[in-house]
Parts: structure tokens; sequence; C-alpha cells
């Protein structure tokens, strides 16, 4: 590194975790960004803050693209960057900022917004540290992103140390402006577990972000969990609603499974948003068509169809989660979706529809012969809502047969059960004890690692003979 600049920090990872020329980095960004942008409908409110992770960039660009793609609308308007990660390097007790005047990376110099910086050291747990940010790489990989995408802002980088998540948002809460202020928080996920593993942790990680959960995240959740606790802090305090846009982990972008890195991106944005929580009857109708030309698609063995967004209504192209339930001749075949919301509605239950019918693995796939006897039922999930209990007997208690879909995690376990299947366990403590067996546990096992959510379903039927033979 060259500090032959005193008042400039110079880039310390760039030919390592990020292209060390100008032109080669610029061009990754802006593939990065035409990727992301392709999913995006125009539809999305602008985000106040994001949350987005910090590997090297063939591994987490893409995932950290999705987010920095909803920016691009606010290049004029975002004038100050709040950039807060962790401190990785050199352990700092709090909060660190620097002292310098400028960051460099291979497209230019980002200059520090003094003022700003200089009523985050009147904080006590604020220290002033440029050797805490010389190898620094959670905040320096955001730098071009923001370059590319921004025309003209100042910095106000934060290392968090030691700090909790109450700090963090106090600095937030200083910083917090108005529509002239983005807040970027970098993290990671999960760290060197095998695929599947990764992949249950980081939706809970997820889950929990999107429940906005704070203090529920530990260091080997997300390294950056210090400034992830603060703005969902902040985000309680000013009304800001997450919705995940991403999340994968390194085997899915460009490492093996043995060993993987999780990584996810969120965009927290205030305000009305198309929502899926009520669904009209037209859009029902469009979920079940759309579910039906998948399960033709798969008896068929051709491939699962695409669904046109631009036909869709806001609220079935916005991130929404939902299971599909697959039957034959009134006997289950196949049943299979998702808790948490990661793409398009529409698109959601078509993935679910096309799997439901052709790869569950408790049943045969639905042959063609039989599409005459199939019927459809789809069910759109809430937003989970975590439980508050003091022991098994008070969350039996809170539980509302007929309404709680429930979802259950002890330790790396994880299942659900939907509202439907009260019908065929209507008592609490016999759900809760059948959900037990289905996430691998016995009936009586209780622990203080129990976490439960309950949401509720939108739940919409038809055979599959009354369906345009479309989507």
């Amino acid at each position: 590194m060259d500090f032959s600049h005193p008042d400039v920090r110079p880039a310390a990872v760039a030919g390592a975790f990020y292209p060390g020329q100008a032109a080669a980095l610029a061009d990754d960004i802006d593939r990065y960004l035409m990727q992301a942008g392709q999913a995006l409908q125009g539809e999305e409110l602008p985000p106040k803050a994001i949350i987005v992770p910090h590997a090297g960039y063939i591994y987490s660009g893409p995932v950290a693209a999705a987010a920095y793609a909803r920016i691009a609308p606010l290049r004029e308007q975002i004038r100050r960057v709040v950039l807060i990660g962790p401190a990785h390097r050199l352990w700092v007790a709090g909060l660190a900022v620097p002292a310098v005047q400028a960051f460099a990376t291979p497209l230019g110099e980002v200059p520090l917004d003094r003022a700003a910086i200089d009523r985050l050291t009147e904080l006590p747990f604020v220290e002033v540290s440029d050797a805490a940010h010389a190898a620094e790489h959670s905040l320096e990989v955001q730098l071009p992103f923001l370059q590319r995408l921004l025309t003209d802002f100042a910095l106000v980088p934060v290392l968090a140390g030691g700090a909790d998540g109450a700090q963090v948002a106090t600095v937030l809460e200083r910083l917090w402006g108005g529509p002239e202020t983005l807040v970027v928080i970098s993290s990671d996920l999960s760290h060197y577990h095998s695929y599947a593993r990764a992949q249950q942790l980081d939706a809970a990680t997820c889950a929990a972000i999107e429940a906005l959960q704070a203090g529920r995240l530990t260091p080997e959740d997300a390294c950056g969990c210090r400034g992830v606790d603060g703005l969902l802090l902040a985000a309680q305090r000013h009304d800001l609603r997450p919705r995940t846009v991403d999340l994968r982990n390194s085997g899915d972008t460009a490492g093996p499974r043995d060993q993987v890195v999780g990584y996810g991106a969120w965009v927290f944005a205030t305000g009305d948003r198309p929502s899926t929580e009520d669904l009209d009857e037209a859009e029902r109708q469009s979920l079940l068509t759309i579910a039906g030309g998948a399960v033709r698609a798969a008896a068929h063995g051709a491939p699962a169809p695409d669904v046109a967004l631009t036909t869709c209504t806001a609220a079935l192209r916005s991130p929404g989660a939902a299971f599909v339930t697959v039957q034959v001749d009134g006997a289950l075949r196949g049943c299979l979706g998702s808790l948490l919301a990661h793409r398009p509605l529409a698109r959601d239950v078509a993935a679910h529809a096309y799997a439901a019918a052709s790869e569950d693995p408790r049943f045969t796939p639905v042959a063609p012969h039989e599409l005459a006897g199939v019927a459809l039922e789809v069910a759109v999930l809430g937003a989970p809502e975590p439980m508050r209990f003091r022991d098994e007997a008070d969350l039996i208690a809170q539980l509302r047969p007929g309404r709680d879909g429930l979802i259950l995690e002890a330790g790396s376990r994880r299942g659900t059960f939907l509202p439907k299947v009260w019908e065929h366990l209507p008592e609490p403590a016999t759900f809760l004890a059948q959900l037990k067996r289905k996430v691998g546990l016995t009936p009586d096992y209780w622990s203080d690692d129990v976490r439960v959510a309950r949401y509720a379903t939108q739940s919409f039927a038809a055979p599959l003979a009354a369906l345009p033979a479309r989507g």
C-alpha cells in the first residue's frame, strides 16, 4: 500500500478482491448492474438503506448488484453515503472513523464528509483511527459500485468493532438526513459451512432481517451483525420496510459447495408499495392459471414456463412466498413452497407448481394421463411474525387453530405447517408436537433455543380442467 499522500487512504484490496485496473473494474461493475437491472420492473420505491456483501467480486458481486441496481434512479439525488461495516483487520472497542480526507480506488478518489464525521466523534464510543481503516476491505469493496452509480457524493465510513446495535443506531440517527443520504451496511452471512447448512443458516438470518429482529443475529450469522442491528433499530423508528432482493452463497456464484460463504442483499424503503397480502379475485385466478401452466409443462416433461411479468399486476410482480399443493383424484401428489419472499410472487408460484408436480421426493411425478384429475391449491404466505413466549405451555396457549401457519426452529432444524394442517390436527398441543416430529425432534422436546414464528395465508384452489391452458 502506498501512503505517500497522508490525506488519502489508498486502495488496499484492488487487484485482489476486485480488478486493479480502472477499465476492467468499471466493466465488471457495469455487467453486474446490467444483469441485476434486468429483473427490475419499475414499480419499486427507492431505498433509503441497503445491506450488501463484501467478498471478492467473483463471489459476491452479483448479489451486491441486486441492491445497488435499485439506487440507480437516485444518482443525482444522493449526496452522502453513510457506510458501516465490520472491522476484520484491527479490533476497535466501539466504532472507528478515519482522519483522512478521501478514500481512493482505481476509479478515483471519494471525498469524505468531514463535518459529518466530526459530529460522530462527539460520541464517546466513536474513535478516530486511520490504522483500523488502512487494510480493511468491508468498506472498500463498496466504493466502486457507488462511484459507478452516483454522480457526486461524500462518504462517511464507519467500522464497527465492539459496538452494539444501539450505538450504531445512534450514529445513524445523527446522520439520517433526508433523500440525499443513503445508508449502506456491509456484511457477509454464514462462513465455511456445507452448502445445505449455509442455506439453512442464511434463511434464518434473512427471516430475522425481514422481521426487523434487532439483537437476533450473532457474528456467526453475519460478520456485520452490529451494523445490521443498528439499521434494524433505525428501520423500526423510521418505518422502513426491508425486502430481500437476493440470497445466495459462494457455491451459487463462483466456488465449490463443500465450504461456502453466504451473501444476501436487502433494500429498505418507506411508504406504501404493491402488496401480496390482499390479492383480488383476478390476481388469484392469474396465479392459479400460472400454476396450471407449470403443472402441465411438468407432466409433459417440458421446461418450466417463463412467466412474463409485464402482463402481471404490481402485486404479482412484487416479491412473495407461496406453497403450491397438487392433488390427483383427491390424493396428495406434491406440496412445495418457500417461506421467504425472494422473487416475484408470480414466478414463485410457477416454480413451486412445477416442482410439486415433478420433484416432490415423496411422490411419483404427475403423468400426462393424470392431468384430468389434477386439482391445485395456492397458499400465499404473509410475513412471518416472531412469537414471544415464556415456555411451551405459553406458546400453545397463544396458537390460533385454523389461522396460524407455524415456523419452528431449533438449532439447525427448521420446518413449517401451513394453516390447512389444522384440519387434520385441530388441537394446539398435537399440532405443535407433530411439527416437532416433522423437523426431526421428539414430541416432548423443549429448549431455550426453540424459536417460533407464525404467519397467515391466502389460499385458493381450482381443478386444473377449469383453468385456461396458458401461463
